[in-house]
């Protein structure tokens, strides 16, 4: 599980369109989130000089870090794009409007697709959202003085809002190993970019993705698909993602190990340290969080991933006034974000040889990516396959 230590050369974001709050810290709980950083950082370090393997290191942690996977060229684009779209975000939650009056990102959208946050917060620890997979509250910093109610965290869909994003989710490498995992007919499922603010962001409490298939006589380690995450600016841990590592093969007891941790620090955890353009892939079995990040850097994440086929058709989900079922209609109408990624990396990029989507490879020709496919993809992540 190769991972950098640090971030290399200092990234100017002073163009972004965001906060700038002052510093905060885990109040009482800072000595030992401190130490816990500390502790985690070196374990995460230690295991990326021993794996031989990416699959054989993925399969053993349910994790892997792939360094500087992203070209500087390629994190450009994405920065503009999301310069772009933090101008249009709503001026404020639940407003139709940016803050220059116009029309604000993804208002005519069939549902909102900004996530927000009130800052430092845990908005799903202990509930019952996503069928209670947040099992633990996690601890809730105090937010900065004159911290604004609410942030944003996510924005949903983003290559319908950023070519960038699209580009980046069909790059020929990142394709490949997904396809030396789940076969070359494997689907996409979601795509999401988080925007993990300074200062302000919230907590994702600790949660393993899987949902649907544990009961399964088939399930496996793979059961439930893989996410890649790809790095604007890099990430640490305080801003990053922290995972168990090999807790992708059974479904994990969270209040037994947060009782036996004392607090939301689980105990063998590490976080994902990586530097600008690299990318981590994460098995969406795999016990995982983020904690409210109360460091001075910025984290900025494309996130999009892919399920084994035959782990989705026939799946029914919803509820029962609203089953969606995952039939080849559906998979095959979400799996066309893959040829268009595709092709629209292919116009950017002409002089690297793209991957070919073999389920959809005799009809490449009729997914260009084109100012009627942007309009086309318009609400796709309704389509979207969460198991």
């Amino acid at each position: 599980m190769p991972a950098n230590a640090g971030f290399g050369d200092a990234v100017d974001m002073a163009n972004l369109p965001l906060i700038d709050a002052p510093a905060v810290d885990y109040g009482s709980e800072e000595p030992a989130m401190a130490r816990y950083r500390e502790e985690g950082t070196r374990r995460a370090l230690a295991a990326g000089r021993v794996h031989p393997s990416i699959l054989e290191a993925y399969s053993r942690c349910g994790f892997y870090v792939f360094e500087r996977a992203i070209a500087q060229e390629e994190l450009d684009d994405i920065e503009r794009d999301l310069v772009d779209m933090l101008d249009r975000l709503p001026a404020t939650r639940g407003a139709p409007v940016d803050r220059h009056g116009r029309p604000a990102l993804g208002a005519d959208c069939k549902i909102q697709p900004i996530v927000w946050v009130q800052p430092l917060a845990d908005p799903l620890g202990g509930t019952s959202h996503a069928r209670g997979r947040h099992q633990v509250k996690m601890f809730e910093p105090t937010a900065p003085k004159d911290a604004p109610e609410w942030v944003v965290q996510q924005i949903i869909g983003p290559s319908q809002f950023s070519d960038a994003c699209l580009r980046v989710s069909g790059h020929p490498q990142l394709l490949a190993i997904a396809a030396s995992i789940y076969g070359e007919d494997m689907t996409p499922f979601h795509e999401a970019l988080w925007v993990k603010q300074a200062r302000l962001g919230g907590s994702v409490a600790w949660h393993q993705d899987a949902m649907t298939h544990w009961s399964s006589p088939d399930c496996d380690e793979n059961a439930h698909g893989l996410s890649f995450m790809v790095q604007l600016y890099g990430c640490n841990a305080a801003n990053g993602l922290w995972v168990v590592p090999g807790s992708h093969r059974a479904k994990a007891d969270i209040r037994a190990m947060a009782a036996e941790a004392g607090s939301d620090r689980l105990l063998g955890a590490v976080p994902l340290i990586c530097g600008p353009g690299d990318v981590a892939m994460h098995n969406r079995q795999v016990l995982h969080c983020s904690f409210a990040n109360t460091s001075a850097d910025l984290r900025v994440t494309v996130n999009f991933g892919f399920h084994r086929r035959k782990s989705i058709l026939g799946v029914v989900t919803g509820d029962a006034k609203n089953p969606a079922v995952f039939d080849e209609a559906r998979v095959r109408a979400r799996s066309r974000l893959i040829t268009y990624a595709i092709d629209a990396r292919r116009q950017r990029f002409p002089n690297e040889t793209p991957y070919r989507y073999q389920p959809l490879a005799a009809e490449e020709n009729r997914w260009r990516w084109t100012a009627a496919a942007r309009e086309e993809i318009k609400d796709y992540n309704l389509q979207d396959l969460f198991i």
